[in-house]
């Protein structure tokens, strides 16, 4: 019998018939380390659905650092040129300037990823207003991706609706290219990253929770004070806390290290080892924590994808889009605040191009601490049985 074009049971959506004869996948995903995360169950799933194929990340330097840093589904990546609303490099503030794009280096680009004779290509990137049009350009048998109503359309398309659990999206956007669903095996550290961790870890202590106070966008910020108070907290119940961060957030880390307030002898269980970790490191440390405790940031999304149980701080609207799906493993607090806290501004418009009051305090500065602590308390206890 002829195989179904639409499979309507194997996935998050329909599940279109697999494209014949591929050998050669590229996945298109700028943005940063979350970005990437989200894609992942996407990614295991074409390498499940195409086993003989090479599945080929276009994507940013920290992308590749993770590629290169773990056990994954993705067997090389190409770095993308600088180009409007896909790999936007240096900035101006909140505005990207027309003479940031290297037009010689997007046509060198194009011309070697046309020599690579792509079978398949896949954007994971956004509404295809410009990673549509990209996409094409890398000359590909087939496409698949996302679109708003004003992006050039592929081959298959699965319409860009904003407030939509970004992994399921890119599930859904693997069905078009006939991957069905699979459940994701956790990320691995490669061994040779555990030594760059040796010595963290304090054996006279019961469990260690590592702690990210970062984010891209300051208004997903948890106050450093709040942050400081957990971390006394955990500690005060036997734990090491060690804060991470890249070297943006060196400051902010020994904020919060300083802050948390312990005494003279009990400082070094609550310390900062921020810009001290290259991401293999970050990863083997996160594989290694009890619990991680962070607001909606990229290392918080590491440690979900590497299997390790996370409290979360979000903005109700990001929990939409990478709030994690269970509670067993991963536990969150939200803050239901719709409006900018200083001018009144609605902050629930969506996507790239919405609006922007100017201010960027925080959006969750009213979840409780106590409440916080107390489900890393839960995890802690819990964290070994939940991991198996």
């Amino acid at each position: 019998m002829e195989k179904p074009l639409v499979d309507l049971t194997s996935g998050i959506g329909p599940v279109l018939q697999k494209f014949s004869d591929v050998q050669r996948i590229a996945v298109l995903r700028g943005g940063g380390l979350g970005d990437l995360i989200y894609t992942y169950p996407a990614l295991n799933a074409l390498k499940r659905a195409y086993p003989g194929a090479s599945l080929t990340l276009l994507g940013t330097p920290v992308h590749a650092a993770l590629v290169a840093a773990t056990e994954g589904p993705v067997d090389d990546v190409e770095l993308l040129p600088v180009a409007r609303g896909v790999h936007e490099g240096p900035r101006n503030g909140e505005r990207f300037e027309d003479d940031a794009e290297d037009v010689a280096a997007q046509e060198a680009f194009f011309e070697a990823m046309r020599a690579r004779k792509f079978d398949i290509a896949v954007q994971m990137h956004g509404g295809g207003r410009y990673s549509n049009p990209f996409l094409l350009r890398l000359g590909a048998r087939h496409t698949a991706g996302t679109r708003t109503k004003d992006a050039e359309p592929l081959e298959r398309n699965l319409d860009y609706v904003y407030y939509q659990n970004e992994p399921d999206r890119w599930l859904e956007v693997a069905g078009l290219a006939g991957a069905p669903t699979i459940i994701a095996p956790p990320l691995l550290p490669k061994p040779e990253h555990q030594q760059g961790i040796a010595g963290l870890k304090d054996p006279d202590r019961s469990s260690l929770v590592v702690v990210h106070p970062g984010a891209t966008d300051p208004r997903r910020r948890w106050p450093a004070s709040n942050f400081a108070e957990a971390a006394a907290g955990i500690a005060a119940e036997g734990a090491q806390v060690l804060i991470v961060g890249d070297r943006s957030e060196k400051a902010l880390a020994q904020e919060v290290a300083e802050l948390a307030g312990l005494p003279e002898g009990q400082r070094q269980a609550v310390r900062s080892v921020a810009g001290e970790l290259e991401i293999g490191e970050l990863a083997a440390l996160l594989a290694e924590a009890t619990v991680m405790l962070a607001s909606d940031s990229g290392p918080r999304h590491l440690a979900q994808a590497m299997g390790t149980p996370t409290v979360g701080i979000f903005w109700v609207g990001n929990v939409f889009n990478a709030g994690p799906r269970g509670r067993g493993l991963h536990r969150i607090h939200m803050s239901w605040l719709t409006q900018c806290p200083r001018c009144g501004a609605d902050v629930t418009q969506v996507g790239w191009t919405a609006p922007h009051c100017g201010h960027d305090d925080t959006l969750i500065k009213g979840i409780a601490v106590a409440d916080v602590v107390q489900d890393v308390l839960d995890l802690t206890a819990t964290s070994l049985l939940l991991r198996g």
